[in-house]
């Protein structure tokens, strides 16, 4: 079914990757419910949606692309949920979880009419390479973050850590354990390092378990309380906001989607010779699916997670490592509170280990080229630095299309790059003047 043998993967890999991932992506259990929980959601109840969410579009998108893509509730679009759409605009959660349910259906339609298709078609190969460089960097950047390592500085923006404090000190007997057994070809590297720095964790009590009453229960908290009358007007009216809404949850997740999607099959060695990734409909219509079922159970938009590439770093290349990871979600369900238990120091290694491991497909780059080297680069450096992928994206098609047309070689078949490149400088101007 998963065309293991084919793929040059074995059961046992694919069951590793799925942990793997999984492990890195844990966080969002406990994360999620207490960023929606600030919009007046109820905790327990999100805790569990975004478990279900977790595990729908996981296994789904294993059985239906036979890709090693895993998703859940993104971070990023649930701070513009809660704090911007529910806490500075005023929109009723229940309103905002319509919002969400709509931009899941217009996912679809773009995606059942080949528009989001062509989208990442018009993307050129070297700006594929970038993105996955760019990615790369990101997630490293994460697991700095979350370490300790980097941290904020009112000078100079990000500072180095005090790598004598419990969590980075931590962190860094991770880094070198997972580094250590990766030059030593050990399998299982990623999940034996995350494991034992876990464990490590725990005998020094950096760890503390307060886990709140729950029970499955508590989803009919939000389970179907999405409120589409009110994205209508029907039971009120909330203006032009509730288009800004939409276009961002729409364009924010699109291109974001499609940076993490490139980026994490180019790593698996999925991308085809052509240029073009396999079963690319399919994974299309799960990601929109997932949304619109994320939605009714109560959660934001649901979107594919750069930590698949944790699992794709360990081995994985089929489906099997998102159905693995997606049953551990469902798992979860039980037991979500105690997604605590892992902290982030235990995970950050492998996120700066993997980052660093997707800079590989930069090679790619032509950096004699300027028409190549200078969109390349401001999507790489935007990336981490703007804190988005749709950002690095929007300035790397941005650039590329300008330049050409300076070099003078835009061609009649390059028309949904022109527009592509249109639509980014109207977002730019919109975010400009919000």
């Amino acid at each position: 079914m998963f065309a293991l043998s084919e793929r040059g993967t074995t059961a046992r890999t694919e069951v590793l990757a799925g942990f793997t991932t999984f492990l890195t992506m844990a966080y969002i259990v406990l994360v999620n419910p207490a960023i929606l929980g600030t919009a007046g959601m109820p905790v327990a109840a999100v805790a569990a949606a975004t478990c279900f969410a977790a595990a729908f579009a996981s296994i789904l998108m294993g059985l239906t692309s036979n890709t090693p893509l895993a998703l859940a509730p993104g971070m990023g679009l649930n701070a513009y949920f809660s704090f911007t759409v529910v806490q500075q605009m005023g929109i009723p959660w229940q309103v905002a979880l319509g919002c969400v349910f709509i931009s899941g259906i217009a996912f679809l339609v773009l995606t059942l009419t080949g528009v989001r298709q062509l989208i990442v078609h018009s993307i050129p190969q070297y700006l594929f390479a970038a993105v996955a460089g760019g990615i790369g960097l990101f997630i490293g950047f994460i697991g700095l973050k979350d370490a300790g390592i980097v941290v904020a500085n009112p000078a100079t923006f990000v500072a180095l850590g005090d790598l004598k404090a419990p969590a980075p000190a931590l962190a860094i007997f991770g880094l070198v354990l997972i580094g250590a057994l990766s030059v030593w070809n050990v399998r299982g590297a990623m999940l034996i390092g995350i494991v034992a720095t876990t464990v490590l964790g725990w005998l020094f009590g950096m760890v503390t378990l307060s886990p709140e009453p729950y029970s499955l229960e508590a989803m009919t908290g939000t389970l179907f309380q999405l409120d589409l009358a009110g994205v209508f007007g029907v039971s009120g009216s909330h203006g032009l906001g509730l288009l800004e809404i939409l276009f961002v949850f729409l364009f924010v997740d699109l291109f974001d989607n499609i940076g993490t999607l490139v980026a994490v099959t180019k790593r698996a060695g999925l991308i085809g010779s052509d240029g073009k990734i396999p079963r690319l409909n399919r994974i299309l219509v799960t990601d929109a699916t997932a949304t619109i079922v994320g939605s009714m159970a109560g959660t934001s938009t649901v979107t594919s997670y750069v930590e698949s590439a944790a699992g794709v770093q360990v081995g994985g290349r089929t489906g099997l490592t998102a159905v693995v990871t997606g049953v551990l979600f469902l798992a979860m369900m039980f037991v979500a509170p105690y997604a605590q238990l892992i902290p982030l120091a235990a995970t950050a290694p492998a996120l700066i280990i993997v980052g660093g491991m997707m800079c590989l497909p930069l090679t790619e780059v032509e950096w004699e080229d300027p028409l190549s080297a200078i969109p390349a680069f401001l999507t790489v450096a935007m990336i981490p630095l703007t804190f988005s992928i749709a950002n690095g994206l929007a300035f790397g098609i941005t650039a590329h299309a300008i330049l050409k047309m300076a070099r003078g070689t835009i061609r009649k078949a390059d028309w949904f790059l022109l527009v592509l490149a249109l639509l980014f400088v109207i977002r730019f101007v919109w975010m400009g003047a919000a």
